[in-house]
């Protein structure tokens, strides 16, 4: 089993910065796939931003493109997500996630997931 926390969620305005932390703690998390997932208002679960185990692949979805940025500490058990330019359509729930064994972020076995931490982005 792998536990997930996240944290660094809060109120921002519209152009401004955050960076979310996601903590794994009961197994490692070196050799897995993790993502960041966010449920917007009115809106389906969608990815944010995923990264390989190893750091090396990431997918971003188009809409956070050139203003979001994933990465990770295996050393530390910890997933990173900064987040500039943010605007009021990114205000969510932003929710860490670890796949079940797959080490390439487009596997299918995402299992774990983080309670999230709400992002809220004010014009």
């Amino acid at each position: 089993q792998v536990q997930l926390v996240e944290s660094g969620g809060g109120l921002v305005q519209a152009g401004g910065s955050l960076r979310l932390s996601c903590a794994a703690s009961g197994r490692t998390i070196s050799s897995r796939a993790m993502g960041w997932f966010r449920h917007l208002p009115g809106k389906e679960r969608e990815v944010a931003a995923r990264i390989g185990w190893n750091g090396v692949s990431i997918d971003y979805a188009d809409s956070v493109k050139g203003r979001f940025t994933i990465s990770r500490d295996n050393a530390k058990n910890t997933v990173y997500l900064q987040m500039n330019s943010l605007k009021p359509e990114d205000t969510g729930v932003y929710i860490c996630a670890a796949t079940k064994a797959g080490r390439y972020y487009g596997s299918l076995d995402y299992a774990y997931w983080g309670q999230g931490t709400q992002v809220t982005v004010s014009s």
